[in-house]
């Protein structure tokens, strides 16, 4: 039976990079470091000589966590240039904040791009139960879309 969501699991190309990036700009935390080999997690991936090296990233307030995978073996493929939006597949995490504008400010202060400013939905488009929905879209080090969304 379903309980909720467990984690989201994100490869990255420079661990450390993206370990700054989610915990000094977004606020993730980071409670646990790992490496991964051998038999069991070969046979989860279904890679041969698998070695990772994992960081568990835990967000301000209770929620799933983020994992951050770096392969050492077997190297990894890059995002394509075309996973835009509408790529099929898992296309994007989304973070709930407090504080849109601020964040936004402080995330473009560290060279952040964004594709676009915070833009509210249209109530007549979809009708959030928590209130008036603000979002913007922008990628993390490795071209990973992300999202901020604030509810008013």
């Amino acid at each position: 039976m379903l309980q909720g969501i467990d984690h989201v699991n994100i490869v990255v190309t420079d661990l450390e990079r993206s370990v700054a990036f989610y915990t000094e700009l977004l606020g993730f935390s980071v409670t646990k470091r790992a490496v991964l080999e051998g038999d069991w997690i070969e046979a989860i991936v279904g890679l041969a000589g698998v070695q990772v090296d994992c960081v568990y990233l835990a967000p301000p307030e209770p929620g799933p966590r983020v994992e951050l995978l770096c392969y050492r073996a077997p190297r990894s493929a890059t995002l394509p240039d075309t996973a835009q939006a509408n790529t099929v597949g898992l296309r994007h995490l989304a973070l709930r904040v407090s504080d849109i504008e601020g964040l936004h400010a402080r995330l473009e202060q560290a060279g952040v791009a964004f594709i676009g400013p915070p833009t509210a939905v249209p109530g007549t488009a979809v009708r959030h139960e928590e209130g008036q929905k603000r979002l913007c879209y922008f990628h993390d080090p490795d071209g990973v879309l992300l999202e901020i969304a604030e509810y008013t």
